[in-house]
């Protein structure tokens, strides 16, 4: 059912379509974006696209660019450099995700009630009705737990391509990922850093039929779970290392302790191999730790320096 809810009125909004191949369905999304936000302007960044794309976006009204690396985080990473807006709207162009949705998305940032808006296509059940891929449900389940257990946040919905934020959320977001982890990256960054986080229930539908999906179930699902990885190491590292230490050490107690008891029964050590190498285990679980301590020192200091660019970026974007 289309939403009645008026389109709020602060601030300039950049709709960003990043998009590979969607002849079918870029006409369309942008049509609906300008039907439902007729004071927003349309991105949509062609990435390499051979089916006419970006003509088709471009007769449709929309501020069409090019980004030549290939891969969905490339081009978001470039559209937040090139596009100055107070709020963000990021979509997919394959029209899965309805464009009457939008004023609610925004309605949290324009309150100034969150910094990120993240689209819930699983909470109201149309995602399991819509979606006929094998996988996806449960790699993106796996994705929230893995995010719950690591940093204590649950999202309802991780791998949504339906976000809204801020200009000062999207100018400090340091975009790594090249590709379809870039949803993945925007949530562990938000949870990490304490961005203010809100989740609207919106509905799902499947692409149509003749659009189709470039995501790879397995692959680009590896490719997630070792992003999750890189950030578990780049943002907690002392928790990485402590589990590290403990698996390590609790190696070396296995290997050790029927030598311990040997010794202390007979007072001789017949198991010399075993004696090393429970001492070389014992000994690299300490150095894990070790290691643990010195990161954490060197992302707290990155984190506070990180919090004085983001009070630089609310200055220059006149939320001080």
């Amino acid at each position: 059912m289309p939403r009645t809810q008026n389109v709020p009125e602060q601030g300039s909004v950049a709709v960003l379509i990043p998009c590979y191949n969607e002849a079918v369905t870029i006409g369309k999304v942008v049509d609906d974006f300008h039907r439902v936000l007729p004071d927003a302007t349309v991105y949509v960044y062609d990435n390499n696209s051979s089916d006419g794309t970006g003509e088709i976006a471009r007769d449709h009204g929309a501020v069409v660019r090019a980004e030549r690396r290939q891969g969905k985080g490339n081009v978001v990473r470039q559209m937040m450099r090139d596009i100055d807006a107070d709020y963000y709207l990021m979509v997919d162009g394959d029209d899965t995700y309805p464009a009457e949705a939008a004023p609610e998305l925004l309605a949290p940032l324009m309150a100034d009630e969150a910094d990120m808006v993240v689209g819930d296509r699983l909470s109201n059940g149309t995602y399991g009705e819509e979606n006929d891929r094998a996988f996806h449900g449960f790699g993106n389940d796996l994705v929230r737990v893995l995010i719950k257990w690591i940093y204590g946040f649950e999202f309802s919905d991780v791998m949504t391509g339906y976000r809204a934020y801020n200009a000062v959320f999207a100018k400090t977001m340091p975009v790594l990922s090249p590709g379809f982890e870039i949803e993945t990256e925007l949530s562990i960054h938000a949870v990490d850093k304490r961005w203010r986080i809100a989740e609207v229930p919106i509905d799902y539908r499947d692409r149509p039929e003749g659009s189709e999906s470039k995501l790879d179930t397995f692959s680009d699902g590896c490719k997630v779970l070792l992003m999750i990885l890189s950030l578990f190491k780049d943002y907690r590292p002392l928790a990485l290392f402590s589990w590290v230490s403990l698996l390590f050490c609790v190696l070396g107690l296995v290997a050790g302790v029927p030598v311990v008891w040997e010794f202390a029964a007979t007072g001789l050590v017949p198991k010399l191999p075993s004696a090393l190498l429970a001492v070389a285990l014992v000994f690299i679980g300490i150095l894990s730790f070790t290691c643990g301590l010195i990161l954490d020192t060197v992302v707290k200091g990155t984190r506070k320096q990180y919090e004085l660019q983001v009070t630089e970026a609310y200055r220059e974007h006149g939320r001080l």
